[in-house]
């Protein structure tokens, strides 16, 4: 293997696996795409979308977990892949477009060239085969599911979530798979999958972690790296330039571990300072979301894709064009939390939930270092229902009220025999949001860490060309960049930031 490369990709997960893609398209060009796990194409449990509840807390997962939480839930176990193909490898590959404000407010930001007016053109060059749930893979209880949902709300039937942009809605959900086969259309899939073995120029090496970014004075030169199988350790060497997509936790993480970061925190560890960027690491986002169960009367049938087919979106404040209230709807017991606190489990075939899921949160957290050893954790401490107007707390005793009104009307309360959790005793908004924030966890939506603005704003890790702060020969381009949560889950977006950056580094 080549130990030189024009550009190294680090991390093969949802972006890294557009850009070297997309970069080594140019024949001249010799990329290397790094991923710590291994090759996806060996795995069923990864490739056929249904089994991605298998992949939760197994080899293929980095388990971190979250800082005591005092008004949320401390203990959620952050599921991160470690696969080929990232998290769009581990999750349900829910497809959104992201809402034109959502990029808006981005650039609101300081991120100049993320407006929504000109991202249209990333989403229309994603190669990932995508559609709405098709009428094979509908589960009888959910036509009625949204029908009341609609009824309840009021909200709008959505045939098309990415048919235009939307402020609320309920329907069956676009997914990016393929309905023959079951395998769902990754980033690994779509992009790597067809050329990772006829493309010479492009070396995608498995089963390899990067320790660190190295520095040449103010520009970043190589990566240390460490085979996961044999233990070994060498560099790899970038002549133009390093791009780091390992995710929101990861990329953060390997700044700090390569000494840019907050100085004195760096010294603390005995991390020799490279660069002093103080806001690696902050403003660390995450969509929570709570639950409410019920056992039905009747047994849901064996149709879906992944047990999560169809949505609701609520614009409850009016407050703005998107949408405030969002649920995800599981047709099996996600009982994760509720277990935990003497919760009884429905049987998987007489069980479905709703989830109320806070689009844009106001909490924030951040992510440190506890020891300068790469094989130890980092601490990450979201801030769950932290922000000092209550908003997010509100929104989710907001969303277990306007769930139990979907399950009070017809005809989806003709399914329901009880509600398990929280239970009809549980009806006051203070009790509501012991429990909710109780039981809530997480959508897998970690993002931020090495946030993207304007250059002179010290809580900025990235400008808005990805370039970190002060480093040459750098840049990230992943989840970690997010300044603000999209509405909507973020796996689309990461694409598209994915074909953005490819083009900046080809078109400069």
């Amino acid at each position: 293997m080549a130990s030189e490369f024009d550009y190294v990709i680090v991390g093969g997960g949802t972006a890294g696996a557009v850009i070297g893609a997309r970069l080594s398209e140019h024949p001249d060009l010799r990329v290397a795409v790094i991923e710590a796990g291994p090759d996806d194409r060996q795995f069923d449990e990864v490739l056929k979308i249904k089994r991605w509840l298998e992949l939760l807390e197994s080899d293929l997962d980095y388990k971190y977990t979250t800082q005591a939480q005092p008004r949320g839930n401390s203990h959620i176990v952050h599921s991160r892949a470690k696969v080929l193909g990232g998290c769009s490898s581990h999750n349900t590959m829910i497809w959104f477009k992201p809402l034109p404000g959502d990029w808006d407010d981005w650039a609101a930001q300081g991120a100049a060239g993320w407006e929504g007016a000109g991202m249209e053109q990333w989403y229309d060059k994603l190669q990932n085969k995508h559609q709405i749930v098709p009428e094979q893979d509908r589960d009888p209880i959910l036509p009625d599911w949204i029908e009341s949902a609609v009824a309840a709300t009021g909200v709008q039937r959505q045939p098309d979530w990415n048919a235009a942009p939307f402020r609320d809605g309920a329907g069956f959900l676009d997914v990016a798979y393929d309905p023959d086969t079951g395998i769902r259309s990754s980033s690994s899939v779509s992009y790597l999958h067809p050329i990772m073995d006829t493309r010479e120029n492009l070396h995608v090496i498995c089963n390899t972690r990067v320790l660190r970014v190295n520095l040449t004075g103010d520009r970043a030169t190589s990566v240390t790296c460490v085979n996961e199988e044999t233990g070994e350790h060498y560099d790899i060497a970038a002549t133009q330039e390093i791009v780091l997509c390992a995710g929101a936790i990861d990329s953060p993480r390997l700044l700090l571990l390569s000494g840019i970061g907050p100085a004195d925190e760096l010294r603390e560890l005995g991390i020799e300072v490279q660069h002093d960027l103080p806001s690696v690491g902050g403003e660390i986002l995450d969509h929570p979301e709570s639950i409410i169960i019920w056992e039905l009367k009747k047994p849901l049938g064996p149709q879906t894709v992944m047990g999560a087919d169809c949505a609701l979106f609520v614009n409850r404040l009016g407050e703005d064009d998107r949408p405030d209230l969002m649920y995800h709807t599981y047709q099996l017991p996600f009982t994760f939390n509720t277990e935990r606190l003497g919760y009884p489990v429905p049987d998987d075939r007489y069980c479905i939930c709703m989830t109320p899921n806070i689009p844009r949160t106001k909490s924030r957290g951040r992510l440190w270092l506890l020891s300068r050893n790469p094989d130890i954790k980092p601490a990450i401490d979201f801030g769950y229902f932290t922000d000092p107007d209550g908003y997010d707390e509100q929104t989710i005793v907001d969303g277990l009220e306007i769930a139990r009104e979907v399950a009070a009307t017809g005809p989806f309360k003709d399914w329901i025999k009880r509600e398990i959790a929280p239970g009809p005793a549980i009806t006051s908004r203070a009790d509501l949001s012991t429990y909710g924030r109780a039981v809530h966890h997480t959508v897998y939506h970690p993002l931020g860490g090495c946030k993207i603005g304007a250059v002179d704003d010290p809580t900025t890790v990235v400008g808005p060309d990805l370039r970190v702060k002060g480093v040459d020969g750098l840049r990230v381009a992943d989840g970690a960049i997010f300044p603000a949560l999209t509405t909507v889950n973020p796996v689309v977006g990461i694409h598209m930031i994915g074909e953005k950056c490819a083009d900046m580094i080809l078109n400069p």
